[in-house]
């Protein structure tokens, strides 16, 4: 594709069955030995000589493994993946010129950072690496995080690789830490863009504590993916990226993450218009910029809400949930690339806005729970029209319950796991 980097995801885009968890490690450590080859209607797929760097995202902290125990009790999944990784393939990785090299997901504290540091360490003394030798992004993407970059970036220290801006689930995490707010409300997500002021405030701090520490920062991902069956909507489409990757470049960001490898050009294109044949632009430093907690917590726009916004909401988070419990965690649904955090935040902003005194339709009509019942058959009806593989009627039972139920779920993932 051309990108420098590659992300391999067993957190937001992967449906953790015990199959897709060890066929993925036995997958890396194939690509690493060059290996790798997959034989398909008569065609041969191989890696070329030359491949992106490799990096590995495991599961965040919330999410435990239930195939392995120890005194009982199921290992998280993150220290799993991370685990199994590393010991197969660090030395293998070095010695190809190469190293181990993660994103770490879903952190709300500097705390959760200095576990993955002493983590770090351990593991590199168990098998005599030198100190430093494990790199890791990490990715604010909980408005909690927000509030720590600086000590999140210290706690790792010489394992850091910088910071990257996660924007569906720093949007979830907003929802669900001031879902009882009964001023809080925010707009149909297609309107919660990069630009609205909280998520433009997030993003200029991200940026500038990274440069201030001389530490990478990388833009938020554009889930955007080529439309080839319709040429309009595809430039529409196309131009999103460009003008989502110029924002980012002209802003002073090193680099950026896109959906899918054939978007990998037009955004590669916006970063090298700005950074020539720099390797980043940490001159850039961005005094300008002054974020303050107000300015992180300025939740607009709360308007419009309409109906479309509430049905794509449904459509989505039903669609992608019925993949998921059929395994496939990485969906293409209305053009967009979806993961894990697009149901997060179709199903909590459904349950917010039953429970806000804002949460009314642009028609007048307030979103409640009956209406949301009502929706629920035709978007099932509209995904299962489409001739889609899944699990979609257990999907749309639990869209339900959990988008109407009293108790907010932290996870929607959590109770999912267990049925699969």
């Amino acid at each position: 594709s051309g990108a420098d980097s590659y992300m391999t995801d067993f957190e937001d885009s992967n449906s953790p069955l015990w199959s897709n968890q060890i066929q993925g490690q036995i997958n890396l450590g194939k690509a690493i030995r060059r290996t790798l080859k997959l034989e398909q209607s008569g065609k041969t797929y191989q890696l070329n000589d030359k491949i992106a760097t490799l990096q590995v995202r495991p599961r965040g902290w919330h999410l435990d493994e239930k195939h392995v125990l120890i005194d009982g009790q199921r290992v998280s999944g993150g220290i799993f993946d991370f685990a199994l990784f590393f010991f197969h393939n660090a030395k293998e990785q070095i010695a190809r010129g190469d190293g181990p090299f993660f994103y770490l997901p879903k952190m709300e504290s500097h705390l959760e950072a200095r576990l993955w540091n002493d983590i770090f360490v351990m593991a590199q003394q168990e098998i005599g690496l030198p100190q430093g030798t494990i790199k890791a992004t990490v990715l604010i993407e909980t408005i909690l995080a927000a509030f720590e970059m600086d000590e999140i970036l210290y706690e790792l220290r010489e394992h850091s690789a910088g910071l990257n801006a996660g924007r569906w689930d720093y949007i979830f995490s907003c929802i669900k830490k001031f879902k009882v707010d009964r001023d809080f409300c925010l707009a149909d997500r297609a309107k919660v863009t990069m630009t609205a002021p909280f998520m433009r405030s997030y993003a200029l701090l991200l940026l500038k504590t990274c440069h201030q520490r001389g530490a990478p920062a990388m833009g938020g991902m554009s889930a955007l993916i080529p439309i080839k069956n319709d040429p309009e909507k595809n430039a529409v489409a196309m131009a999103g990226i460009v003008a989502d990757k110029q924002r980012d470049a002209t802003d002073g960001y090193d680099g950026g993450w896109v959906a899918h490898p054939g978007l990998v050009e037009p955004a590669m294109k916006e970063f090298l218009a700005v950074l020539g044949d720099k390797p980043n632009q940490w001159g850039k430093q961005r005094d300008d910029v002054n974020v303050s907690a107000a300015d992180l917590l300025d939740f607009q726009p709360e308007q419009p809400i309409t109906e479309a916004g509430l049905r794509m909401n449904i459509n989505v988070g039903i669609h992608y949930l019925g993949a998921w419990l059929a395994g496939n965690g990485c969906v293409p649904i209305h053009n967009l690339m979806e993961d894990a955090a697009t149901a997060e935040i179709s199903r909590s902003q459904v349950w917010q806005w039953i429970r806000s005194p804002k949460g009314v339709l642009d028609d007048g009509r307030k979103v409640t729970a009956e209406l949301v019942r009502a929706l629920i058959p035709e978007e099932l009806a509209k995904i299962k029209a489409g001739g889609f593989e899944g699990k979609f009627d257990r999907a749309a039972q639990i869209f339900e319950q959990m988008s109407t139920q009293e108790q907010f779920a932290e996870f929607l993932t959590l109770p999912l796991y267990e049925e699969i």
